[in-house]
C-alpha cells in the first residue's frame, strides 16, 4: 500500500491479549474499534504480535514504528509455573536464609500428613546472609560492612547466578543497607530485585517470596520485551492490579505483570457493564486453556496482597481472579480409578483441539462441536475451518475408554455431554470461590461472560448458581485485549507504618504525601500532567492482634476506626469494637488517565423492539441427550432491540453463545447480548 502524507499521520492505539490457542487484537484508528485473531506462537508469543501489529500498519496506514500498544501478556506466568526462570541468588540478613523453605504454618492441606509445598525457585546453596541487623523501629544493630560486600560479589560472580534477589530483615524500615549491596553487586552486570524497592512492607516471608519472583523473571521478561519493543517502540504492559506500566517497568518489576492476560478481561468487562449501568458483576473468561473469575461490586476491582500463583505467595497489589484450567482446549481422559477428567491439561495452540486439524486428543471444543453447538463447522467468521470428522473419532475413543470403565456401552455423544458436564463442574466451584466463600450472594450478580468458550457454558453456570442474568459485551472473544486498549498507566506504591488509628490521622498524611510526591513525578515521567492525574489513598488495618489486614478507603472527612469496623462487619459478620484498630500500612494507587478511543462511544444505540430472523437452524444436543433443533443467528445483524427466539445459537467472529429453551435473549441499547433466565 502506498502510504500518503495524510495515512502516516494516523494515529493507531492497539490492545493485544496473548492466550493459549490465539492471539487477539483489538485496534482503533479514530474511527472504528476492528479485532482480529491469529493463532499463538508459544515458542516466542512476540512473533504472532509482530505479524500483527505488522498488518494493522498495512492496514491503516500508519507507520508500526509509531504504533501505540497495550499488552496482556502470560509470558510470566507460564515462565513460573514452569519453573523457566534464572537462576536466581538470594541475599537476605543472616539467620533468615531459610525463610522460603519454612514459610507460614499454615498448611495446604490440614489433614494430610505427606502435604508437600512448591519448592523454593532458590537453592540452599545460592541463599546468602550477610551480617547485618536493624531493629523493626529503623534503628541499626549492626553495621554492614565493605569487606563482607567485596566477598559476596565474588562469590556470586563464581556462582554463575544470572539475577539476584536482595531482601534484608527490616529493609523497608532502613533500607540504607540494602542499597550499599545493590551498589556492590552493580558490578557483575546481572538484574537486581531490590525488596525496599519492590514491596516496602513487612512479613518477610511473603516480601522474600515477592522479590524471589521478581528476580526470577526479570531475565526471561527483559529478553521479550525488548524483542517486542524492537517492533513496538510505544509499548505498555498490564499489570496484575489492572493499570497498564511502561515496558520499561515491566522488565524491572515483571512480578506485576503475573495476571497481565487476565487483569484485561476484567477492566474490559466493567467498562462495558459501567455505560449499561450493571455494577455487580463475576466475570467468566473461559479461553483455550483456562477460565478465569472475578467478582465486582459497586464498580469496583476488587484486589488483594494476599494472592498464590504456582504455589508462592505474591504481595504486590492483583486483582482477586481465581483461574481453573478448564477451556476450550482441556483434554477429557478417563483417570486409573475409571473416572472422566477434564483438564487441567491442554491441547493448546500446539496441536490444538482435534478439530484443529493436528492433534488426536479428545476437548472441550470437540465435544461442543460434535454436540453441534457451534452453528456449523467454522470459527472466526468462517475463516477457521473445524475438522468435525477427527472431533467424533476422538471423541469415539474416549467413549471406548468410558464404556471399558463403566462395564457398559457409552456412545460418543454421551461422552460428550460428560465432557461438558465435568467442565462446567469445574468452572462452577471456581464461580463459588469468588462468591458464596467472599460471603457474596452470586444472585445478586450479572455474569458477564466472554472469551472465545465462554458463551456456549454460561447459561448453564448461571442456572447452577441461580443468577438471574447471563451479559455477553460486544467483542467477547477479544474483551480482555479491549480491556488493555482501554486501560489507564497505574502506579501501586506502599508503606509499612504501624501506628494507632486513634493516633495516626497527622503521621498517616506525611506519609501519603510523601508516596504522593514520588508517583507524581513517576507518572509525569510518563507524559501525565497533573491534571490527568488521580490518587486514591487506602489503609490495611486489622484489630491489634489480628494476623491479617482488611483494607479500607483512606479520607480525611470520615472517621477511620468507624471505617474499619463497617468492613470487618461487612467481611466477617461481627465487629469488636472495643478493640484497639491498628493501621498497618499505607496504600496509594495512583492513576495516569489515558485518552480512550473514539470509536468506543457510550452513547445508546438506536432502541426498536423487534423479533430478529433466524438465517438458519441447526439440531443441537442439550444435557436431555435429545437434539433440537435451534435457531442460528449472526450476531453483526443484530440490532439494539432486537428480541431472540430460543433456543438459539448467536455466532460471530470472536465467539459463540448458546441460549436454551428456558432463557430469552434481546440486545441492549449498548449492542450487549442480555439473557434472562
Amino acid at each position: 500500500m502506498t502510504k500518503t502524507k495524510k495515512q502516516r499521520s494516523v494515529r493507531v492505539r492497539v490492545g493485544v491479549d496473548t492466550g493459549g490457542t490465539f492471539t487477539d487484537f483489538v485496534y482503533a484508528d479514530g474511527k472504528r474499534l476492528r479485532i482480529f485473531k491469529l493463532a499463538s506462537t508459544p515458542a516466542d508469543p512476540s512473533l504472532a504480535i509482530t505479524e500483527g501489529l505488522r498488518l494493522i500498519a498495512e492496514g491503516t496506514g500508519a507507520r508500526q514504528s509509531e504504533i501505540e500498544v497495550v499488552h496482556g501478556t502470560t509470558v510470566g506466568t507460564n515462565a513460573l509455573l514452569e519453573r523457566r526462570g534464572a537462576k536466581l541468588a538470594l541475599v537476605t540478613t543472616a539467620g533468615f536464609e531459610d525463610v522460603l523453605e519454612i514459610g507460614r504454618q499454615t498448611r495446604p492441606s490440614l489433614y494430610d500428613l505427606n502435604v508437600g509445598r512448591a519448592a523454593p525457585l532458590v537453592p540452599r546453596a545460592l541463599r546468602f546472609g550477610v551480617q547485618e541487623r536493624v531493629a523493626a523501629n529503623g534503628e541499626v544493630l549492626e553495621e554492614l560492612r565493605d569487606e563482607e560486600l567485596t566477598a559476596l560479589a565474588e562469590t556470586l560472580r563464581e556462582a554463575k547466578s544470572e539475577s539476584v534477589a536482595i531482601s534484608l530483615l527490616f529493609s523497608f524500615t532502613h533500607p540504607e543497607h540494602e542499597r550499599r549491596i545493590a551498589r556492590a553487586l552493580h558490578a557483575l552486570h546481572i538484574p537486581l530485585s531490590v525488596s525496599h524497592e519492590i514491596l516496602p512492607e513487612y512479613r518477610e516471608y511473603e516480601r522474600t517470596s515477592t522479590v524471589c519472583i521478581n528476580a526470577y523473571l526479570q531475565p526471561l521478561m527483559s529478553r521479550y520485551l525488548e524483542r517486542l519493543s524492537a517492533s513496538a517502540p510505544s509499548l505498555r504492559v498490564m499489570q496484575s492490579s489492572g493499570g497498564g506500566i511502561s515496558a520499561r517497568v515491566a522488565a524491572t518489576e515483571p512480578v506485576r505483570t503475573i495476571l497481565s492476560g487476565p487483569a484485561g478481561g476484567v477492566v474490559g468487562a466493567l467498562e462495558a457493564m459501567r455505560h449499561a449501568g450493571i455494577n455487580n458483576i463475576i466475570t467468566f473468561d473461559m479461553g483455550g486453556t483456562s477460565t478465569d473469575v472475578a467478582l465486582c461490586a459497586d464498580g469496583g476491582i476488587n484486589l488483594t496482597n494476599e494472592a498464590t500463583i504456582a504455589g508462592l505467595p505474591v504481595a504486590v497489589p492483583v486483582m482477586d481472579i481465581h483461574t481453573v484450567g478448564a477451556g476450550g482446549g482441556s483434554i477429557a481422559r478417563v483417570d486409573a480409578g475409571g473416572s472422566l477428567r477434564v483438564g487441567p491439561q491442554s491441547a493448546g495452540a500446539d496441536p490444538g483441539p482435534a478439530c484443529y486439524g493436528r492433534g488426536r486428543l479428545p476437548t472441550v471444543t470437540d465435544a461442543n462441536l460434535f454436540l453441534n453447538r457451534f452453528g456449523g463447522n467454522a470459527l472466526l467468521g468462517g475463516e477457521f475451518a473445524l475438522d468435525a470428522e477427527r472431533s467424533r473419532a476422538a471423541l469415539e475413543d474416549l467413549a471406548s475408554d468410558m464404556s471399558r470403565a463403566a462395564g457398559r456401552r457409552v456412545s460418543a455423544r454421551e461422552a460428550a455431554l460428560g465432557v461438558v458436564r465435568i467442565v462446567n463442574a469445574n468452572m462452577e466451584r471456581a464461580l463459588r470461590r469468588v462468591s458464596t466463600e467472599r460471603g457474596y450472594d452470586p444472585r445478586e450478580f450479572t455474569l458477564v461472560s466472554f472469551g472465545g468458550a465462554g458463551g456456549l457454558h454460561a447459561v448453564e453456570l448461571a442456572r447452577a448458581l441461580r443468577i438471574q442474568r447471563v451479559v455477553v459485551p460486544l467483542r467477547p472473544g477479544a474483551l480482555s485485549a479491549f480491556g488493555a486498549l482501554e486501560s489507564d498507566v497505574v502506579k501501586d506504591l506502599s508503606r509499612t507504618v504501624m501506628l494507632d488509628a486513634a493516633t495516626a490521622y497527622e503521621k498517616l498524611e506525611g506519609v501519603f504525601k510523601q508516596l504522593e510526591r514520588a508517583a507524581r513525578a513517576a507518572l509525569r515521567h510518563e507524559g501525565f500532567a497533573n491534571d490527568k492525574q488521580r490518587h486514591e489513598r487506602r489503609v490495611a488495618a486489622r484489630y491489634r492482634g489480628q494476623s491479617f489486614e482488611l483494607e479500607i478507603d483512606w479520607k480525611r472527612s470520615k472517621n477511620l476506626i468507624a471505617s474499619f469496623h463497617e468492613a470487618h462487619r461487612a467481611r466477617y459478620s461481627y465487629a469488636q469494637e472495643e478493640n484497639a484498630v491498628e493501621i498497618v500500612s499505607a496504600r496509594l494507587r495512583s492513576t495516569g488517565v489515558v485518552r480512550k478511543p473514539r470509536a468506543t462511544s457510550s452513547s445508546k444505540l438506536a432502541v426498536k423492539t423487534m423479533k430478529a430472523s433466524a438465517r438458519v437452524s441447526a439440531p443441537v444436543y442439550f444435557a436431555d441427550k435429545r437434539g433440537e433443533r435451534v435457531a442460528v443467528y449472526y450476531r453483526d445483524e443484530l440490532t439494539a432491540g432486537a428480541r431472540l427466539k430460543s433456543p438459539c445459537i448467536i455466532t460471530e467472529y470472536s465467539s459463540t453463545t448458546l441460549v436454551p429453551a428456558d432463557a430469552r435473549a434481546h440486545v441492549d441499547p449498548y449492542g450487549n447480548l442480555s439473557i434472562e433466565l
